[in-house]
């Protein structure tokens, strides 16, 4: 149920076209960001802060200590009597301390706060991973893999400045307003209050103002560095399809575009951050003059000496400082702000499906499933059940539903309707997954605690041993990006040794030979039968050769099961013969 807002009680966020944004809403989704963000390393947080206030302070106290000791000690010299009785020891003492306090603390802050800001991003990317770790997780990643990578690199990074330049510097700008107004207002009540009052409240005023105008160039900014990134990436990868389509003159104008749109947005920023610190430098102009014009007035009424009165001035004209940190964070809050908008949907609820009860036989009841925005169901009421060492073949025409089973088996695809129940499995397809890493770490993948004996027994187990030893580099050999550098066969080889090390009852094997030739085929099926010893399997095909590993086909057409045919039966081999073969 929607409920209508009138038009003249909304408010739109710049830099999202047409989308309402509601107060409540966006302290929700603040709130649930900020949660996780927090919670991840607290006591180094609050650690992290408190060190960058205690920095801050004992800079402003070395500074005011400083000028009351220089103006006391010249006070002092101008009298025998004075100068003799007159104590150099403990001020300098004090300032010494100070000095190496400030230097430790700064060091301090900076290591615990950027340690802690880390490790509070390196958790928010795990849990956002689990909020994606969701039935049809990977269809989806395949179809906007950009957008997810700049959740989870781009996003993410932004959250950074609303600890590290929002919450920390407003923390410290706190305590150096305290400090001074505390300092002041023991010479002068009224004075200490006005000065902490003013420099709270324009301080802080001058950030909230400063990230208002700031948000729509940020985000406009992040928007047009998210394209022109995408463009890139689209240019530099398919630019052969472009230039075969008459589009590559095309796309490197919308490249061009979306950089140019991101030079205004920075021309933007660049012009208030200009501002905002003209902004603060008047403010603490207008503070000192304030502060000189009170403290003259209480030094002629003798309520307070000379270097009391460099004290205080000294207080004044570092107090500002932590308020002008601000403005960089402030700068960056739209880009914060759309950062927490797009991450706090998946911030709900990251934790993972309660797994199945475990099983060694594989059970469905009425499974109906199908795709996300699709009003056909792919699946029709699936039932069967495979025992314990069982080797299955599922075959029927293209479009049959003979992935989509697979989908719903390997949970890649939630079912809409029925019961499943399937032990521990790993899936091998005609796509092998692999990363610009060593062979070593790309086979480590399903096994990281395997060591070099154990990944030598699977390759030859795969019969890809006696290829990588007569490489130079052995295990340590480096693949390009997709397994750049293997032909087909040494890819599939390579998966079929990842499935070897992976400690799992049940083998899901979609076309597992499909675009191998004949002889790597049969190779590759015959190490896979050996193998599978002890293993249940279930084989999606349209080939005969994989079929023949079989002992039942389960037949399905229009998403619906239409035999289930055991091994050695009149219809099991005409069905085997109907397969495409070699």
């Amino acid at each position: 149920m929607t409920t209508s807002i009138p038009l003249k009680t909304r408010r739109r966020l710049p830099g999202f076209r047409g989308r309402v944004v509601r107060p409540r809403r966006a302290a929700s989704e603040l709130r649930t960001v900020l949660r996780p963000l927090l919670a991840t390393a607290p006591r180094r947080l609050a650690l992290g802060a408190a060190l960058a206030a205690i920095t801050v302070l004992m800079g402003m106290a070395l500074l005011g200590l400083s000028g009351w000791f220089i103006t006391a000690t010249a006070l002092a010299g101008l009298s025998a009597s004075t100068a003799l009785v007159f104590d150099v020891f403990a001020p300098s003492a004090g300032i010494r301390l100070l000095a190496l306090g400030r230097t430790g603390a700064r060091y301090g802050e900076r290591l615990v706060t950027h340690d802690a800001t880390f490790a509070a991003l390196a958790d928010l990317r795990e849990q956002l991973f689990r909020g994606w770790a969701r039935p049809e997780a990977a269809r989806r990643l395949q179809a906007r893999p950009a957008r997810l990578l700049f959740r989870l690199t781009a996003d993410i990074d932004a959250l950074e400045s609303l600890y590290l330049r929002l919450i920390v510097p407003a923390i410290a700008a706190l305590g150096a307003a305290l400090l001074a107004g505390t300092v002041l207002g023991f010479m002068h009540l009224g004075l200490g209050i006005a000065l902490a009052t003013w420099l709270i409240a324009f301080g802080w005023g001058m950030a909230w103002v400063v990230a208002q105008r700031a948000k729509p160039h940020a985000m406009r900014r992040a928007q047009a560095m998210e394209a022109l990134r995408a463009r890139a990436v689209d240019l530099v990868a398919g630019q052969t399809e472009l230039a075969m389509a008459g589009r590559l003159d095309a796309q490197c104008e919308a490249l061009a575009a979306a950089d140019r749109r991101m030079a205004r947005a920075d021309l933007a920023l660049n012009r208030l951050e200009l501002r905002a610190g003209m902004g603060y430098g008047l403010a603490g102009t207008l503070t000192l003059v304030g502060v000189l014009l009170a403290v003259g007035a209480l030094a002629g009424e003798g309520a307070i000496g000379a270097p009391a009165a460099a004290l205080a001035l000294l207080l004044a004209l570092t107090a500002t400082e932590p308020f002008a940190a601000l403005r960089r964070g402030a700068l960056e809050a739209g880009r914060t702000w759309l950062a927490v908008r797009r991450l706090a949907p998946r911030m709900h609820d990251t934790a993972l499906p309660a797994p199945a009860a475990a099983s060694d036989d594989i059970r469905l009841h009425d499974i109906v499933a199908g795709y996300e925005g699709s009003a056909v169901q792919a699946l029709h009421g699936i039932s069967f059940t495979i025992a314990p060492g069982e080797r299955v073949a599922l075959i029927g025409p293209s479009g049959a539903g003979k992935s989509t089973l697979l989908s719903v088996l390997a949970g890649e695809l939630a079912p809409t309707q029925g019961e499943l129940r399937v032990p521990p499995h790993c899936l091998l397809t005609q796509r092998t997954e692999l990363f610009q890493d060593d062979l070593r770490d790309n086979l480590r993948l399903a096994d990281p605690s395997a060591d070099d004996a154990r990944l030598w027994s699977v390759l030859e187990a795969a019969g890809l041993a006696a290829e990588v030893r007569a490489t130079a580099a052995g295990l340590d050999t480096a693949l390009g990006e997709g397994g750049l550098g293997l032909s087909g066969g040494q890819l599939r080889r390579l998966a079929l040794a990842r499935l070897l090390l992976r400690d799992a009852p049940f083998w899901l094997l979609d076309e597992a030979t499909e675009a191998l030739d004949t002889a790597t085929a049969h190779d590759v099926l015959q190490r896979l039968a050996g193998a599978a010893q002890g293993h249940t399997l279930l084989i999606a095909t349209h080939l005969r050769r994989e079929a023949a590993l079989a002992d039942r086909l389960l037949c399905l057409n229009d998403g619906r099961l239409t035999a289930d045919l055991a091994r050695g039966t009149p219809a099991f081999e005409a069905a085997l013969r109907t397969l495409r073969p070699d």
